[in-house]
């Protein structure tokens, strides 16, 4: 545990908690976010290419109540009534094939009872964003051919206003254009068919395409793994180095002399190297045929030649 300690400072900390946040965010915000919107696009993709077998039924047995089962949006219907004179309203930053467009709605009196809202399609903006005059729906008793969609729900903070006497939304939502225009509204909308009395430009079905939902959200799990073992790489990394640092310490240490720290004199023939005089100060030890080492022979002899020969100076 000793080893782990420099974990504990300020920066590693630091680093730790910006991983987790970063692998918590990749795990339980990001990839669901992805993740759910492939599932969502698999499901409409899989509504349009069943609507295509469908026969199509009265608005009103998918309207009971007042509300849409999601499940049966895209199916196809036939509505039967009018138009409502002075209904429109526009959708803006709408894109068609590309390019910036209005969808235009128009409320529609059901024959069995309530009213429903048209997108009739679409029409270019004029001099930059401008939208254009629009043609106004047919009146009298029409039957049109569509799909039954969905409202889009509420974008937040983005409100309905009245432009230069053009009532204007960001988003087809029943329940908010029902108390924009003081008109009691069903659930969902009609988008016509081509080729349909009050019919624009024609808003064609999306193709069935699942997008990049699944591989996005597949990178944002393996960021969320990834995210962590690049932080045990670095910490690895960190106590690789110090394991070198403590071995090169250790190493320098064992060159010093223990007592004065300075480098020992680097032995020579296989063994220590000594001067004369410490070997002269050595005594050796007793024993049959050792003896105390005299400090010099050279005295000794001259004398007993001396004693033997005499002294002929």
């Amino acid at each position: 545990m000793r080893r782990l300690r420099f974990l504990f400072r300020p920066g590693w900390l630091v680093l730790a908690a910006v991983v987790a946040a970063f692998a918590f965010a990749c795990f339980y915000v990001l990839a669901p976010w992805q993740l759910g919107k492939n599932t969502d696009t698999e499901r409409r993709n899989q509504q349009i290419a069943d609507s295509i077998d469908q026969e199509p039924v009265p608005v009103g047995e998918l309207l009971a109540g007042g509300t849409l089962d999601p499940s049966t949006e895209w199916h196809p219907v036939v509505a039967e009534g009018t138009y409502v004179p002075g209904s429109d309203l526009l959708v803006r930053l709408r894109s068609i094939d590309g390019q910036p467009a209005y969808e235009v709605l128009t409320a529609f009196a059901l024959d069995d009872g309530g009213t429903l809202l048209v997108n009739r399609g679409y029409v270019r903006p004029v001099e930059g964003t401008q939208p254009p005059p629009l043609e106004p729906a047919p009146t009298g008793h029409v039957s049109l051919d569509g799909r039954v969609r969905a409202s889009e729900g509420v974008a937040p903070g983005k409100d309905p206003l009245d432009e230069n006497g053009v009532r204007q939304v960001y988003t087809i939502d029943a329940g908010q254009i029902a108390q924009f225009t003081g008109t009691d509204l069903l659930d969902g909308y009609l988008q016509l068919d081509d080729g349909q009395p009050g019919g624009l430009g024609t808003i064609a079905l999306p193709q069935l395409d699942a997008g990049p939902y699944l591989s996005y959200g597949l990178q944002w799990l393996a960021f969320g793994i990834m995210a962590p073992l690049g932080l045990a790489y670095f910490v690895r990394a960190e106590l690789r180095e110090r394991r070198k640092t403590r071995a090169a310490a250790a190493g320098s240490d064992d060159a010093a002399d223990p007592h004065t720290h300075e480098p020992r004199p680097a032995a020579t023939h296989g063994g220590d190297e000594r001067t004369t005089d410490e070997f002269d100060d050595i005594e050796i030890p007793r024993g049959p045929f050792r003896r105390r080492k005299q400090a010099s022979t050279a005295p000794a002899s001259s004398t007993k030649l001396a004693d033997r020969y005499g002294n002929h100076r």
